[in-house]
C-alpha cells in the first residue's frame, strides 16, 4: 500500500489547509518575514519587492483569521504592525528597578570590597569574587516571561512605575518572544537597549538628508527609537539588547551570578561576551583597565564597569541601602574635559534659599555634547580655585553628566580681573543673603516671599522622583506661576479648571491639555515616601524620606507627630541638643536610624510654619498618600521598633540592621518607652540597663535569629 503523499502547506490555498498545516506554514511565515525585516530595516538590503513582502503578510493574516487559536507568540503581527499608541501605559515595578553607587577611581573600589567585607564580617583570607561587565550607555528596560512566553516590556522609569514598551520591544530582534529551554514559570530579565555606534551615525545621516533634527548621541537615539507611539518605526530602528540581571522570579535563578549570565544564554538572550568573572580588588582593577583600553574599539557606547558581588547567598544578605543595592558598584570612566572662557557668573537660588553660582561659558563640545552652563558649588570652590569673570577654564562633565569648572588656566588670565564675591542679597527678591556658621552655603532669607524658591519648590514637586507628572515640566511651571495658574503645590490639582485656558495657550492645543490633566489624575494616589520628599523639607531626601514613610506609615499619623513635635521644639529651644528633654515626639523624631537632630530639626522646622501646614492640607484633599508595601512573607517583627546593642557574634551590626528593616521592622538607635525589642549582644552597655529600667523586652541574638527566622 502505497503512503499518502505529504503536500507542501506553502503551496496550499488558505481556505484549503488543515489545523496541521496551517501549524506549520504559520511557522515558515513568522521565520521568513522576520529574515525580511531584518534585511530591509536593520542592513538595508531588501531581498525581495514591497509586493512580494505585502504578500507574506497578507497570507499570514488570512491564515491567522481563518484559524485564530493558532496564531504564534512570535507572529509577525505581535512584532510590528499595531496600531500607534495614543501613550504609553504606565508600569509597576514587582521589584524596584533601583539605580548604581557609583566608584570614580581604585580607592573607591577598594572601600567597595572593603564595605562588603565588613557587611559581612569576612575574615581578610576569604575571597570576594565579582561579575565585572561593561556599562553600556543606553535604556533600562525589564522583560516578563510567562510560562516561557514574552509578556510585558517596560522602562525602568523613575525606578518604581515605568512604560508599557512591550509593543516596541517585540520588534527587536535580539530580545526571544519565547525562551528556549525550560525556565521557571515568571522570569523577569533585566538589561539594556542600546544602539551601535555606526548604526548611529548613519541614522543621523538619514535624518539630516530627511531634514529632521539629528539625536544627540546613541542613547538618545536609542531611548526615542524606543518610545515610539507606533511600533513600526521602531521596528526600523537598529536597536539592540543585553540582559545582564532579574527582577522578579518563581524560584531562585541560580547560586552565582555567572551561573545566571550562562542561564540567559540558554534561554536565548545575548549578554555581553566581555563579562568576566574577577577576584579580588586587583584582579578586578585589572579588568577596568583592559576595558577602558578597549573602549574606543567597541561598536558600541560604554561609560564604565559594573561589579557585582558574584555569590548570591551574599547578595541577598548585603540586601540594598536607599535606591541602590550593596552589592554592586558602577566604576566611571573618568570625565572628558574641554577648555573654554568664563563670560559670566550667575546666581540661581534654589527650593531651600540657597544660592549657588553657574558659570556661563562659552560654548565648548564635551564628550559630544555642546556645554554653555556649568555648576561651581558655592563661594569656597570659587575661592579655592580663585575663579575669576573672563578666565579660561578646563570643564569636565562629572560622571559624563554633570559639567563644572575644575582648573583655571591661569597663564590665559586677562589682566585687571578681580576676584569674584558672592552677592550678600538675593538677586532674585532683594532679601538678606546669610552664610551660617558651619555651612558652606549662603541662602536667602525671604522664604516664601522670594518667588525664585516658590518657583523651585513648584519643580521639585513635579519632579521625577517626587510626583513625576508628564507634561509639567519646568517650563511650564515656571510660565503657569507667572500668570497666576498655579501658587502651591495643591493648585496643581486644581489645573483641571484652567484646562480650556491652557489648551489655547501657545504650544499647547487641547490634545496637549487632555494629556496633562490626565497624567495629574494619575497621581492622586502616590506612596507615602514620595509625597514626603516631594515637599522639598529641607536634609530630606528620597531616603530619609522613606525611612520617616515606614516609621509612621500614614500621612495623618506623620502629620500628628510632626506637628507636636514642632510645637515641644518650640516651647524648648534652650534643651534642643537633649532630644529627649524636648519632648516625646522631638525625640522619637530623632531616634529614627538616620534621622538624628540636625535632619529631626529641619522636619520639625517646617511644621512650625502656619503657612505649610496650610498647603500640606490643601495638598490633602486632592492627594491620597500610601503606606509603603510591608514585607510580603509573615513577619513576627512587622511593625515593631527594635534596638540593636552590644557585639553580635553570627552576622554584623549593619546586617543584622539590614536584615530587620527587609521584615518590616523599624531599627531605632536608642531605646524608649515605644521600643518593642532591644537584641543584646556581648559587652552591651547603657542600652540594655535602659531597656530594664523600662520594662522593655531583650533578646539575645539567638532568641532574635529564631524569631524571624535564621
Amino acid at each position: 500500500m502505497n503512503a499518502k503523499k505529504t503536500r507542501d502547506p506553502a503551496a496550499v490555498a488558505v481556505d484549503e489547509l488543515t489545523a496541521a498545516e496551517a501549524a506549520a506554514e504559520l511557522q515558515r511565515l513568522a521565520a521568513e518575514i522576520a529574515r525580511h525585516d531584518r534585511l530591509y530595516y536593520q542592513q538595508d538590503a531588501p531581498e525581495i519587492s514591497d509586493a512580494d513582502y505585502d504578500r507574506l503578510r497578507r497570507r499570514n493574516d488570512a491564515i491567522e483569521t481563518r484559524f485564530p487559536l493558532l496564531a504564534l507568540a512570535e507572529s509577525p503581527n505581535r512584532r510590528v504592525g499595531a496600531a500607534p499608541a495614543a501613550g504609553f501605559a504606565r508600569v509597576r515595578h514587582a521589584i524596584p528597578m533601583l539605580s548604581l553607587g557609583n566608584a570614580f577611581d581604585p580607592d573607591d573600589v577598594r572601600d567597595f570590597f572593603a564595605r562588603i567585607r565588613r557587611f559581612l564580617g569576612l575574615k581578610e583570607d576569604e575571597p570576594v569574587d565579582v561579575m565585572g561587565e561593561p556599562k553600556i550607555d543606553g535604556l533600562s528596560i525589564s522583560l516578563r516571561y510567562e510560562k516561557g512566553q514574552f509578556v510585558l516590556g517596560a522602562t525602568r522609569g523613575d525606578g518604581s512605575e515605568g512604560e508599557n514598551v512591550t509593543a516596541n520591544l517585540r520588534t527587536l530582534d535580539d530580545i526571544p518572544l519565547r525562551l528556549h529551554g525550560r525556565a521557571p514559570e515568571v522570569v523577569e530579565v533585566r538589561g539594556e537597549v542600546y544602539m551601535r555606534r555606526d548604526a548611529f551615525l548613519a541614522l543621523n545621516a538619514r535624518r539630516e538628508t530627511a531634514g529632521e533634527a539629528p539625536f544627540a548621541n546613541p542613547r538618545n537615539a536609542a531611548a526615542g527609537s524606543l518610545r515610539q507611539l507606533d511600533p513600526k518605526i521602531t521596528a526600523g530602528r537598529p536597536l539592540h539588547f543585553f540582559a545582564y540581571s532579574w527582577g522578579e522570579m518563581s524560584e531562585k535563578p541560580a547560586g552565582t551570578h555567572a551561573a545566571f549570565l550562562d542561564r540567559l544564554k540558554g534561554w536565548g538572550l545575548p549578554v555581553n561576551p566581555l563579562a568576566k568573572l574577577c577576584s579580588g580588588v586587583e584582579e578586578t582593577l585589572g579588568f577596568y583597565d583592559g576595558i577602558g583600553t578597549a573602549r574606543a574599539t567597541l561598536p558600541y557606547d560604554i561609560d564604565g564597569v559594573v561589579y557585582k558581588v558574584n555569590r548570591l547567598d551574599w547578595q541577598e544578605r548585603l540586601g540594598f541601602v536607599s535606591r541602590a543595592p550593596r552589592w554592586a558598584i558602577a566604576h566611571k570612566f573618568p570625565a572628558e574635559r574641554a577648555r573654554t572662557v568664563l563670560r559670566a557668573i550667575d546666581i540661581q537660588v534654589g527650593r531651600t534659599g540657597a544660592l549657588t553660582p553657574v558659570a556661563r561659558l562659552e560654548p565648548v563640545t564635551v564628550g559630544g555634547v555642546v556645554v554653555s552652563n556649568a555648576t561651581l558649588h558655592n563661594e569656597d570652590y570659587i575661592a579655592e580655585k580663585d575663579i575669576r569673570i573672563g578666565d579660561t577654564v578646563v570643564i569636565q562633565r562629572a560622571g559624563d553628566v554633570i559639567p563644572q569648572v575644575v582648573e583655571v588656566v591661569r597663564d590665559a588670565r586677562p589682566a585687571g580681573t578681580g576676584p569674584y564675591r558672592m552677592p550678600e542679597e538675593c538677586p532674585q527678591c532683594g532679601s538678606h543673603a546669610v552664610r551660617e556658621e558651619g555651612e558652606v552655603v549662603r541662602r536667602c532669607t525671604g522664604g516664601l516671599v522670594c518667588p525664585a524658591q516658590a518657583v523651585e519648590r513648584l519643580k521639585h514637586f513635579v519632579s521625577r522622583d517626587a510626583f513625576d507628572i508628564d507634561g509639567l515640566g519646568e517650563k511650564h511651571i515656571v510660565a503657569f506661576r507667572a500668570d497666576g495658574l498655579i501658587a502651591s503645590p495643591a493648585d496643581i490639582f486644581r489645573l483641571e479648571r484652567h484646562r480650556d485656558a491652557i489648551a489655547a495657550r501657545e504650544g499647547w492645543g487641547k490634545k496637549s491639555a487632555d494629556n496633562l490633566m490626565a497624567a495629574i489624575r494619575r497621581r492622586r494616589e502616590i506612596p507615602l515616601d514620595r509625597f514626603i520628599y516631594a515637599l522639598g523639607i529641607r536634609q530630606v531626601g528620597q531616603a530619609t524620606a522613606r525611612q520617616v514613610a515606614r516609621h509612621y506609615e500614614t500621612l495623618e499619623n506623620w502629620r500628628g507627630q510632626m506637628t507636636a513635635a514642632a510645637a515641644e521644639r518650640a516651647a524648648n529651644r534652650d534643651e534642643m541638643r537633649k532630644p529627649e528633654r524636648v519632648g516625646e515626639s522631638f525625640a522619637e523624631l530623632c531616634n529614627i536610624e538616620g534621622i538624628g537632630f540636625s535632619v529631626a530639626d529641619d522636619i520639625t522646622a517646617f511644621f512650625g510654619e502656619r503657612h505649610n501646614l496650610d498647603a500640606l492640607d490643601a495638598l490633602a484633599e486632592y492627594v491620597a498618600a500610601t503606606a509603603l508595601p510591608r514585607p510580603a512573607a509573615a513577619s513576627p517583627v512587622s511593625g515593631k521598633t527594635v534596638v540593636f546593642t552590644g557585639t553580635l557574634e553570627t552576622m554584623t551590626r549593619a546586617e543584622a540592621k539590614a536584615r530587620a528593616e527587609s521584615l518590616g521592622a523599624r531599627v531605632a538607635g536608642s531605646v524608649s518607652k515605644k521600643t518593642d525589642y532591644v537584641v543584646v549582644g556581648a559587652d552591651a552597655g547603657s542600652k540594655a540597663k535602659q531597656a530594664a529600667a523600662l520594662g522593655v523586652a531583650t533578646l539575645t541574638e539567638r532568641e532574635w535569629r529564631d524569631m524571624v527566622g535564621g
